[in-house]
């Protein structure tokens, strides 16, 4: 455990980068993936078979390849995030970054889509009927009634997508930022007669960052119940 704690800096400079992948992505992926759910329940059908294609096969792609794709082959038809070169502090975020924050976004909104669809079967059919025969359009049924009871139902398996998208992050660390996986990586590399301890200090943490999220989870889940 010496070279962790020698290294702790580093060490919270790349969870930083690890939180900051997590907090972007995932706000970014519940509004995604609201508006994704409300194309596939709504009434114009174009839009809902375009939401469910494009559900269906994100979903059943590796994000290692939605990675490559938006590193590799994105620029090459004129999508980059070159113009992106920010730095505060210790931090920079750069077209790395953004790629990784993109990626991440689009993977994990088609898995919020799903956990926020199966909140909205579970509202009654004739609540949603009744509001449209008092004269609210479809969306206001969507934002006065459905939606309200569907996130209400669907914080368990969406707070599983966001552990999850948690744990994706690890795949930013092979496309250039130097996130919690990257860093162990390089410690590894270099205190290799080390590695249990710095494998251990590196999981410890995210099993912290993991508990934290289940633990708003839980204290959302708890007041919304009550309520």
């Amino acid at each position: 455990m010496e070279a962790f704690i020698n290294e702790f800096p580093e060490v919270l400079q790349a969870f930083g980068y690890t939180v900051l992948l997590f907090l972007l992505s995932g706000v970014l992926s519940l509004i995604g993936g609201t508006l994704l759910v409300a194309m596939r329940v709504g009434p114009i059908a174009v839009l809902s078979k375009a939401a469910a294609t494009y559900v269906t096969l994100v979903r059943n792609t590796p994000l290692l390849m939605v990675f490559f794709f938006f590193q590799f082959a994105a620029p090459k038809i004129g999508i980059n995030f070159k113009f992106v070169d920010v730095h505060i502090g210790d931090f920079d975020f750069t077209s790395f970054f953004s790629t990784a924050v993109v990626a991440l976004t689009l993977y994990t909104s088609t898995f919020v889509c799903e956990a926020l669809r199966s909140g909205v079967n579970a509202v009654p059919l004739g609540q949603a009927e009744a509001a449209r025969a008092v004269g609210l359009p479809f969306s206001g049924v969507m934002r006065e009634i459905v939606l309200p009871q569907a996130i209400r139902a669907s914080v368990p398996p969406v707070a599983s997508a966001l552990i999850a998208l948690l744990k994706n992050t690890s795949v930013a660390a092979v496309f250039g930022v130097i996130e919690a996986a990257a860093q162990m990586k390089l410690m590894t590399n270099n205190h290799a007669d080390e590695r249990w301890g710095i494998f251990f200090g590196i999981a410890l943490m995210y099993v912290i960052l993991v508990e934290m999220v289940s633990l708003v989870a839980l204290m959302l889940e708890r007041r919304w119940r009550i309520a």
